[in-house]
């Protein structure tokens, strides 16, 4: 695997322009957020072997390494499976591959999610969040790799959980070459959940919107050549 070097904010955003556009709509996608490292971070990302595969289910969430989810014929997967549309039909539900953030004063044996915690929390990079969305210092909170594959998907919710305080959700994307009818679309849900507006995946941007706002991630096809990457989480308040 490639070996990551430091993670960097590109120093040519246009902070006031952005702030601007985020306080007019709630929220805003960052082209080339980091000025280096991302295409390293991505083969990193592609390369790891350690991803889980998260399944909602009524009591939590699913885990089992995403080896054993592809494995043929596996039937513990089909009987997830179908627990899983049952419960997509009418309620929330999951399915997608990640790898947990630390959080902070946790230790990971894997450098380059410690690096994405250092990039997440360190002074730039919350410089540059508090400026754009007003969050007074804003804590990066909850965070999580994700991948998401063919089949994968996530139903419409809006991240405000009770006690969390979360004031915005944080997407940065990680996938290149994407063709919109792969889906993996991060869709946001107008009132009445008849009109959406979407976005299609792309390579080294950021996706922020504010806390409450409906939204989804739509179902990755059959089509799709390889897989959705994304580092996720929110930005709560102390």
């Amino acid at each position: 695997m490639s070996e990551i070097p430091p993670l960097a904010l590109n120093p040519e955003l246009d902070i006031d322009a952005l702030a601007v556009a985020y306080r007019a709509h709630g929220r805003i996608r960052i082209q080339r957020l980091l000025g280096e490292g991302a295409p390293e971070l991505y083969h990193h990302l592609e390369g790891t072997e350690h991803w889980i595969q998260l399944v909602n289910k009524q009591r939590g969430a699913h885990e089992l390494p995403l080896a054993d989810w592809h494995a043929p014929r596996s039937r513990r997967r089909t009987v997830l499976e179908r627990e899983m549309y049952q419960r997509a039909r009418d309620g929330f539900q999951y399915s997608y591959a990640a790898l947990r953030v630390p959080q902070q004063g946790e230790s990971t044996p894997d450098p380059v999610l410690a690096a994405i915690a250092e990039l997440m929390r360190g002074p730039a990079m919350v410089a540059m969040l508090e400026a754009v969305t007003g969050i007074a210092a804003p804590r990066f909170t909850d965070g999580q790799v994700t991948s998401y594959g063919q089949g994968d998907f996530l139903t419409g919710h809006d991240d405000d959980v009770v006690g969390s305080r979360r004031q915005a959700a944080f997407v940065y994307g990680l996938t290149p070459q994407w063709r919109l009818e792969w889906g993996g679309l991060l869709l946001f849900h107008e009132p009445g959940q008849v009109e959406v507006s979407g976005l299609v995946p792309q390579f080294n941007t950021l996706d922020l919107f504010s806390v409450p706002r409906y939204h989804s991630v739509s179902q990755v096809t059959r089509a799709a050549p390889r897989r959705r990457y994304c580092v996720t989480g929110w930005l709560s308040t102390p």
